[in-house]
């Protein structure tokens, strides 16, 4: 198929805020695809190819427009090709390859080709065609049921394969679809309440459990392999010995565990975040040592247990690993939650998370079978652009502009990001020269005053509340915002969403 097809669609998509209406020209573009170009198809209309990030950012975008040509030549195949071109030089004069591949690209490409490749290289093509609505569209076009198609995306990792068994395969293959030790999939995810009886008012009868102030682990052990894996699916087996180890000797030959690893003081107590995070980084300081926590149990001994209620996952992983498991008590007593609460606030975590106990793992999805409650209002937003610092922060970038997700495209695109406020508070000189660095690193584009970025920088929030704005389009703005830390180990796909926000508004 030609590109020019998947640039036509995506600019239709684009043009259009009617759910149904993208749903339908995405899945007419699926029938009309090879089977061979599915996969490609999906990764390039969701700006996520299959090869991932190929090194090129925006200068080499900017420097690399030529002429656009006149006729449509490129095909689906030819951009998959270039990229995988692009992925692979690396070494001595890899910057003239990649630019003389890059030239070659864009010169056979027509304006609007130019525009869509631009957009999948820089990850930001603003058509809606997100995951959720390409979820929906795979199903239309292979006419299999949307919760089916959904699972396996999630259990699978990967929406483009999906795509392709759900329309060459039969709905027995595409239902047969589960987990597989070693294969990470998304974690489920929490909403928010303001205090541990109200989130009981949503799950009722509950399991309240410590929100330690740790990094998210996902661990597959298959016999004496074990593999970890961040909240964000990256490995990173090697840089957690003394987890590897503690696992190896629970008593199970296969595993998939959900929890969390953080750093303790010598009194038990947790450490501050950025001494854990650090263990994940390239110059990690393995004195650091790392005590992980467990929260819940996928799948045990060739057993999924993804749909069976909390309750029984509760049981297994007691039996697995009891001193491993994360502090909390079942009950649907408000006070008893309350109780919890101010017994992990006092031993140092930041809240506590309440849990439906009959509720199954909703891998990848946020719904309120699991609600966080923190004393501290603090929220998880997207950095949009930073403004250029005066004074003593003259030559680093200060001002960072935030937004929350807007899943549902109530403001804007669908998968997009809605400003809601600024804020340059709570920022200190090492975190000013980080971003400044940074920043600039993701910039799109610039004015004066201001470099605007990537939308891929997620930074936790601390606010009193919100209040109501005409300035900015959610109609809501941040009441006094400071910055608490930047979150490498969450994805802009788990920010704060508009709607979250604007549930603060007071009645």
């Amino acid at each position: 198929m030609l590109l020019l097809e998947l640039v036509k669609t995506s600019d239709a998509v684009a043009s259009t805020r009617s759910r149904l209406a993208k749903v339908d020209a995405l899945a007419d573009l699926l029938r009309r695809l090879e089977p061979a170009e599915i996969p490609t198809a999906v990764g390039l209309l969701a700006a996520k190819p299959r090869q991932g990030r190929v090194g090129v950012g925006w200068r080499s975008v900017a420097a690399s427009k030529a002429e656009p040509a006149l006729e449509a030549s490129l095909t689906v195949a030819d951009l998959d090709a270039a990229l995988d071109t692009l992925l692979a030089t690396a070494g001595a004069g890899s910057a003239a390859g990649r630019a003389a591949t890059l030239g070659n690209l864009m010169r056979a490409a027509t304006a609007g080709e130019q525009g869509f490749i631009s957009g999948v290289l820089l990850g930001e093509l603003r058509t809606g065609a997100l995951d959720g609505v390409l979820t929906d569209a795979v199903a239309r076009a292979a006419d299999r049921p949307v919760a089916a198609v959904r699972r396996a995306a999630m259990l699978s990792g990967d929406l483009g394969g999906t795509a392709l068994l759900a329309m060459t395969g039969t709905a027995a293959e595409l239902e047969a679809v589960g987990l597989v030790v070693g294969r990470p999939v998304q974690p489920m995810l929490a909403a928010t309440a303001a205090s541990p009886g109200e989130a009981l008012e949503t799950t009722g009868e509950a399991s309240v459990e410590y929100k330690l102030d740790g990094a998210r682990i996902q661990v597959h052990r298959s016999g004496a392999e074990v593999s970890i894996y961040t909240r964000n699916l990256a490995d990173v087996t090697h840089r957690l010995p003394e987890v590897v180890d503690l696992v190896r000797g629970l008593p199970v030959q296969d595993v998939i565990l959900d929890g969390e690893t953080l750093a303790l003081d010598e009194d038990g107590g947790p450490r501050p975040f950025q001494e854990t995070m650090a263990r994940f980084g390239a110059d990690a300081v393995r004195e650091t040592v790392l005590h992980p926590w467990f929260f819940d149990v996928l799948h045990i001994d060739g057993r999924d247990l993804l749909d069976e209620p909390l309750s029984v996952r509760i049981d297994a992983l007691e039996r697995i690993a009891p001193e491993h498991r994360i502090p909390g008590e079942i009950t649907a007593d408000p006070e008893i939650a309350e109780r919890v609460s101010r017994e992990a606030l006092a031993a140092g975590h930041e809240g506590v998370v309440v849990k439906s106990i009959g509720s199954a793992y909703a891998a990848g999805r946020r719904g309120s079978n699991w609600v966080k409650v923190k004393p501290v209002l603090t929220y998880d937003l997207v950095v949009l652009a930073c403004e250029w610092g005066s004074g003593r922060r003259s030559g680093l970038l200060s001002n960072l502009h935030l937004g929350a997700l807007d899943p549902d495209g109530d403001f804007g695109e669908p998968g997009g990001y809605v400003m809601v406020g600024k804020t340059f508070k709570g920022l200190t000189d090492e975190l000013l020269r980080w971003q400044t660095e940074k920043f600039q690193e993701l910039e799109v584009r610039r004015t004066a005053g201001t470099v605007w970025v990537e939308p891929v920088t997620v930074v936790e929030i601390a606010i009193d509340g919100v209040q109501q704005s005409p300035r900015y389009p959610g109609g809501i703005a941040l009441r006094f915002a400071r910055v608490k830390r930047y979150r490498d180990d969450k994805s802009p796909a788990e920010a704060d969403t508009i709607r979250t926000l604007r549930a603060l508004l007071r009645p």
